[in-house]
């Protein structure tokens, strides 16, 4: 049945197996275009309700369509076995990362499942099939390395992220407070302070302000609006800002004022935190130039008296 094929040349044959995939393959990207185009074209429609369930579907990425349902099981599994007090602090760091979606907490959680997973699966590859043929110390450098990404890697990304966030926020408010001062200095009101710092120093620490604001104007008082802002932000200098004002507000006390006095204590605070990087700078160069630098000198310095004393002696 299959005797045509021997009497039609090689490259011939190739070429219609070749044209057959290109042909399938335009298929395939012709159709992801046009529901390319189409999800951009919805996303677009702001102001029109879209009545079609495949249309509202398409607006969804692919990516969550397809690995949603999965990661949505296990984050509940997550916050089923996990201990509550777990999921708080989870939740808790997620809102110092600037992270406030709660579907961010199942993820997290369902990400933390798959590299407890992760890691006898890790294991047993390691042991049995061993690609890169490695052993001795090699390989149990190697295995503990995909261990520690399994069990820590989630979390330290989520602890780096908080960590980035509140050294920004650090950074970033002694600037502030000093434009806080002189706005209120100059006769705005706290509110009004708020507002002139929101649009002039964009950053981490302008949209909590502008949460703090909209609190604020939804109804909350100014004392649970910036104990909010500490809860989120969790650095002891904005801390330290939210404490002065509620007593301000609770006795009385001028803004001006305190707000300069915190702008004072802020610039000393920035200037003793660069003092201690300086004070640690020798100290973290002397690991590079012990296992760098000393050998490489010592090798060039003694290499050749070495040298002659083994031809001496």
């Amino acid at each position: 049945m299959f005797e045509f094929l021997t009497e039609v040349p090689v490259f011939a044959l190739v070429a219609l197996i070749g044209a057959g995939i290109g042909l399938i393959l335009f298929t395939v990207l012709s159709q992801a275009e046009e529901k390319s185009a189409l999800r951009s074209t919805l996303r677009q429609l702001d102001d029109y309700e879209v009545e079609d369930v495949r249309d509202q579907e398409l607006l969804v990425p692919l990516r969550e369509r397809v690995l949603g349902p999965g990661v949505e099981i296990l984050g509940k599994l997550g916050g089923r076995f996990n201990p509550p007090e777990y999921v708080e602090s989870v939740r808790r760091k997620h809102t110092q990362a600037g992270i406030s979606s709660p579907d961010k907490v199942e993820r997290f959680l369902a990400f933390r499942i798959l590299g407890f997973a992760f890691v006898p699966v890790w294991t047993l590859g390691m042991f049995i099939w061993n690609p890169l043929g490695l052993s001795g110390l090699f390989f149990w450098i190697l295995l503990g390395f995909g261990v520690m990404i399994g069990v820590l890697g989630p979390t330290s990304s989520l602890d780096k992220k908080v960590t980035q966030r509140q050294k920004a926020i650090q950074r970033s408010l002694p600037d502030v407070m000093d434009l806080l001062v002189i706005s209120v200095e100059a006769g705005l009101g706290f509110e009004q302070a708020l507002d002139r710092v929101i649009a002039n120093v964009p950053g981490e620490l302008s949209n909590e302000f502008s949460r703090v604001l909209g609190e604020s104007r939804a109804g909350s008082s100014r004392s649970d609006a910036l104990r909010a802002m500490d809860k989120r932000c969790g650095t002891p200098e904005v801390r330290s800002f939210v404490m002065a004002m509620i007593q301000a507000d609770q006795f009385g006390v001028s803004i001006g004022r305190v707000l300069r006095a915190q702008a004072d204590d802020l610039r000393v605070k920035r200037r003793q935190r660069a003092q201690e990087q300086a004070q640690k700078a020798p100290v973290k160069m002397m690991i590079p130039m012990v296992f760098c630098i000393f050998p490489a000198l010592f090798v060039v310095v003694l290499g050749p008296a070495i040298i002659s004393i083994m031809e001496n002696f």
